[in-house]
């Protein structure tokens, strides 16, 4: 029971393993392991020593560390560029209190319906697009079982929020890893991984 699982919604856990013990060769570049463990529908393990399901699914990936820490460099500047745009969104500043002693009264009187602001899909300029294409695009290139480096995306292939983006940017964290939850980014790194 002490070892027992449960995930009532669909999610991936990401962690990262570099190997300390062997220096690589002056041929090889130095690779981290991508360790993932991801489920379909929620599960509840009971007895690890039974269990089976069908909707449960684990794996690994070497990836070389220079391209890792690349990619967490550009995820976290296109981070910052999304963070700048929804700022600027007239939706979010004109809605929003205009000090911390108001916002605290709003959220004791009437909490609110609307989605956080984290949650609401972004609406890129055409450079913030491009960036987040490319991004992408070695996303895609780096976890893909068959790799087809020649075409990058043309289309971003989920909701695109300060969320999924923080998510992304999480998820080639070599020090912590991250949980993804179900969403439109849980459905394409899973499609990238089966």
């Amino acid at each position: 029971e002490s070892r027992a699982a449960s995930a009532s919604n669909k999610e991936i856990n990401i962690q990262w393993y570099i190997p300390s013990v062997a220096k690589p060769s002056n041929n090889t570049e130095t690779e981290a392991l991508l360790l993932y463990a991801f489920n379909t529908s929620p599960v509840k393990i009971t007895n690890i020593k039974i269990f089976s399901s069908t909707s449960v699914f684990s794996g690994h990936l070497w990836i070389p560390l220079p391209r890792i820490i690349s990619l967490r460099k550009k995820l976290s500047d296109l981070k910052e560029r999304v963070e700048i745009l929804m700022q600027g969104s007239k939706s979010f500043s004109t809605s929003a209190p205009t000090s911390f002693l108001e916002q605290s009264e709003t959220l004791k009187i009437s909490p609110s319906n609307k989605p956080e602001m984290s949650d609401v899909k972004v609406n890129l300029d055409e450079k913030t697009e491009e960036i987040a294409k490319r991004c992408l695009s070695e996303v895609r290139a780096l976890l893909s079982v068959v790799p087809d480096l020649s075409s990058p995306l043309t289309e971003i292939p989920f909701d695109l929020t300060f969320q999924s983006i923080r998510n992304l940017e999480d998820m080639f964290d070599l020090a912590n890893g991250c949980i993804i939850t179900e969403g439109s980014l849980f459905n394409w790194i899973i499609s990238l991984l089966h």
